[in-house]
């Protein structure tokens, strides 16, 4: 069990086209938004369906691949890691966001 420390597992939509950024570093970063189905009956009986939505961040050759296949409304299948981190917004406050960093993306859903 000391391989399986911070995994984490999607599949969804993407919300939008991935945001992609040639950084200073040479370095190549894709943000994506991704939203994810969770569908269950109440005690009513009635079918309701909830929407979360996840921060990716893609590095390197995966921002690549994202840039180059990925678009608004693309079904995928991620792998990754869950992180966290605080920044100071406009007005100073201090905001918290939980990303994923992705390992692997798989392309579902055929062509477009």
């Amino acid at each position: 069990m000391n391989t399986i420390r911070n995994k984490v597992q999607l599949i969804g939509n993407l919300g939008n086209d991935p945001d992609v950024k040639q950084l200073e570093s040479g370095k190549t970063l894709a943000k994506l938004s991704l939203a994810t189905n969770d569908r269950y009956y109440n005690k009513e009986g009635e079918k309701i369906e909830e929407t979360q939505w996840h921060n990716l961040i893609a590095w390197g050759k995966t921002a690549e691949v994202a840039e180059k296949y990925l678009k608004k409304g693309s079904e995928v299948a991620i792998e990754g890691k869950l992180t966290s981190r605080s920044y100071e917004d406009k007005e100073g406050q201090k905001k918290y966001i939980t990303e994923v960093i992705i390992n692997e993306i798989l392309l579902l859903g055929g062509k477009n």
